[in-house]
C-alpha cells in the first residue's frame, strides 16, 4: 500500500563504514593539531586516510544488494582497514606494535581483488 514501508535489515557494513569514515576524521584532526612530530602526524594521517577511504567504500556498497561473493570481499576490506589503519594508529600513538599491519594490507588487497572478481560475475 501507499503508506507501508518495505521493512530492511540495518546494514553492518555500512554502519561500521560511517564509523570508520567518521573515526578518520578525528583521527586526521589529532595528526594535524596534536601529533607530536612529523613522523607521528605522516603515520597518523596514512592510517586516516585508508580508514576513510575504506569507510566510504563500506558506507555506499553495503547496504546494496551484492552477490555473496561481494558482500564477502566487503568483510575483507573491513577486516583489513582495521588491522592495518589500527596497527599503524596503534603504533603511531605508542599503544602497541605495528606487527598487523602487513596483514591488514594484504587482506585489503584481497578484498580489493575479490571485489573486482565478483564485477566480473554479474
Amino acid at each position: 500500500m501507499l503508506g507501508e514501508r518495505r521493512a530492511r535489515k540495518p546494514s553492518l557494513l555500512g554502519v561500521c563504514g560511517g564509523l570508520l569514515a567518521a573515526a578518520a576524521v578525528g583521527l586526521s584532526a589529532y595528526a594535524a593539531h596534536a601529533a607530536d612530530g612529523p613522523s607521528m602526524q605522516s603515520h597518523l594521517d596514512t592510517a586516516a586516510l585508508y580508514a576513510f577511504g575504506h569507510g566510504a567504500v563500506l558506507a555506499v556498497l553495503g547496504p546494496t544488494s551484492l552477490n555473496r561473493f561481494a558482500r564477502v570481499a566487503l568483510y575483507v576490506l573491513l577486516l583489513g582497514v582495521l588491522l592495518f589503519s589500527g596497527s599503524v594508529a596503534g603504533g603511531a600513538l605508542g599503544l602497541w606494535p605495528t606487527r598487523l599491519a602487513p596483514a591488514g594490507g594484504t587482506a585489503l588487497m584481497v578484498g580489493w581483488v575479490m571485489l573486482a572478481l565478483s564485477a566480473l560475475k554479474r
